[in-house]
């Protein structure tokens, strides 16, 4: 027997399954992986990529050796899990077969998707090199949020996988076993492509404050360029400015030789700066 159901609808399955089974999954106890007397329990949160916004909603999958039991948070998740779900020509495969079967279908297309999300990456960090604005921060931290969903539902996966392989219930044949082991090593190079993918969003985040360093320290020199020019012409003007009778102020001359040093003092020092190459 196989049913897909919500969490509400528990008390339906009070004659499948032991009645502290019930009550552990009700007070919402359930592990990602728990082996009972004849029967795995299996847990993880859904990682709904069409909607990366909406909260994960936590899937429970029962597996016994006469039923399947697949429980959903909420309604959005229940359209999911069906639609994942087998189709009418596996309705006479084991139950066991049927759980790899959905599992199959749970991670297809993942590996393409995680490398589009890495081409993406890619190109936020050219553009960020090119111009770190502050859109491109808010979209480092949107890549680490999702990057961290991902870690957490695959590693959920790799518990759950490894834990099927020790089939310790017996309730899987060798068959399934064997094909579980082959899913879970594509679920443990998932999970490392999106350690990597973390790794490579530090990096890109490490490069954008570098970005934001050079600006900044690019504006700094500039009016450290510019402050160095004036502070000269500064002194010229407190020393013109005292209140002391100078032979200059007599001269017919002295007003545009102020004029003329002050521009001489400016070229002298935007001269031996560029010799300098400090802008």
């Amino acid at each position: 027997m196989r049913k897909v159901i919500l969490f509400e609808q528990l008390s339906e399955l009070a004659e499948y399954l032991p009645a502290d089974m019930i009550l552990h999954l009700q007070e919402g106890h359930a592990e990602v992986f728990e082996s009972w007397e004849g029967i795995d329990l299996l847990s993880f949160d859904w990682c709904d990529k069409g909607s990366l916004s909406a909260p994960p909603a936590q899937v429970i999958l029962v597996l016994t050796g006469q039923e399947l039991f697949l429980i959903c948070e909420n309604e959005q998740c229940l359209q999911n899990v069906e639609g994942i779900m087998p189709g009418i020509q596996y309705e006479e495969a084991a139950n066991d077969r049927i759980l790899y079967l959905f599992f199959v279908n749970l991670i297809r297309g993942d590996m393409k998707y995680l490398d589009r999300l890495e081409e993406q990456i890619t190109d936020a960090e050219d553009a960020l090199i090119l111009s770190p604005a502050a859109a491109y921060r808010s979209q480092i931290i949107s890549f680490r949020r999702e990057l961290l969903r991902y870690r957490k539902y695959y590693k959920q996966l790799d518990v759950i996988f490894h834990g099927l392989i020790e089939n310790d219930n017996e309730l899987m044949d060798a068959f399934t076993v064997r094909q579980f082991h082959i899913l879970h090593n594509r679920g443990e190079c998932m999970y490392a492509h999106v350690q990597m993918l973390r790794d490579y969003i530090t990096q890109v985040r490490e490069a954008y404050q570098a970005q934001v360093d050079i600006e900044q320290n690019s504006i700094m020199k500039t009016f450290t360029v510019i402050t160095a020019i004036f502070l000269p012409l500064t002194l010229i003007v407190g020393w013109y400015g005292m209140n002391v009778r100078m032979p200059e102020t007599e001269w017919q001359f002295g007003y545009p030789f102020v004029i003329l040093l002050s521009l001489v003092v400016c070229g002298i020092c935007i001269a031996f700066f560029k010799k300098k190459k400090w802008f």
